[in-house]
């Protein structure tokens, strides 16, 4: 078996880190020739690529995000060698990158990432964002999974999958009332205030077509994009708000906020989008196994 050369390893390592071969060489004392010698070095005996270069670009590819997380690793134990022996504590944890909707219910996120929240041996790093923006740090291998409403469209050749995780009920929420409350859905929607998600959500999508085909046209006194603002919201006013339940959980459970109705033929659907790859992450798939469990 091949010996890995542990010199070729830190070039590449610190290629990935600076980002360019100039700064790497720079940082390196050596020209960058020299280094890229050494990187192809490294790429033969690895047998991939590690970067894509786009002009004067370094992207790295999947076996280059992989190596990248295994160089880490070595150079952190050489780190932590030093650290113990100087009576220093230590710390070894995997990572695991998650990309998320902004618009997505945090309480759904703290759900299906329950089983890495506090294990010591897992760093656990959540990023939110665009749908655009974080599958294009999913093909950049940036991060592991994006977590969505909506599974992105794609064609055959596409290597996105789109594990759908759970299907919510939505409904209809308000403050509690002293007064007897009996609520007609959708009629005395033409009269009541309601708080909705914003137009871009499937939701509301779903919400507004319902309606539509009811001849009902709502009073909208507000319109949110981010959940945690409409949980706020809901909490906060006097009209009515249309949530999963989910989202307001612990409203619910401490009686902040009443059900005044499910929404008919109306659900929110969770997805893990992810990349097919040669080298996934295997912290994804426990927690995918696990979603497809029920657990």
């Amino acid at each position: 078996m091949a010996t890995l050369n542990y010199h070729h390893l830190r070039y590449f390592w610190a290629i990935a880190h600076e980002g360019s071969l100039t700064r790497a060489a720079d940082r390196l004392n050596l020209s960058q020739s020299a280094l890229s010698v050494q990187l192809g070095k490294l790429e033969l005996q690895l047998g991939h690529p590690l970067f894509d270069r786009t002009g004067k670009r370094l992207v790295l590819t999947e076996a280059g995000r992989i190596a990248l997380d295994y160089a880490d690793t070595v150079f952190q134990a050489g780190d932590e060698l030093v650290s113990t022996m100087k009576g220093r504590p230590v710390d070894r944890r995997q990572a695991f990158r998650v990309g998320a909707l902004t618009t997505l219910s945090r309480n759904f996120q703290l759900e299906f990432l329950s089983p890495l929240v506090g294990r010591a041996d897992v760093e656990l790093i959540i990023r939110s964002g665009a749908m655009r923006d974080l599958l294009a740090q999913l093909e950049t291998h940036t991060i592991d999974v994006v977590l969505a409403n909506s599974a992105p469209q794609h064609d055959a050749r596409s290597d996105l999958r789109s594990h759908l995780l759970a299907q919510q009920p939505v409904a209809i929420v308000r403050r509690p009332s002293a007064e007897p409350f009996a609520f007609r859905f959708p009629d005395d929607l033409r009269s009541q205030p309601i708080l909705l998600p914003s137009l871009d959500s499937e939701i509301r999508i779903g919400f507004d077509r319902i309606l539509e085909l009811a001849g009902v046209r709502p009073i909208v006194f507000a319109e949110v994009d981010d959940m945690a603002m409409l949980r706020l919201l809901a909490r906060d006013s006097d009209g009515l708000a249309l949530v999963p339940p989910i989202v307001v959980r612990d409203e619910l459970a401490a009686g902040l906020l009443v059900e005044v109705c499910p929404v008919p033929n109306l659900s929110e659907t969770f997805y893990a989008i992810t990349q097919k790859r040669r080298f996934p992450n295997p912290l994804l798939g426990e927690l995918l196994t696990r979603a497809a469990n029920g657990k």
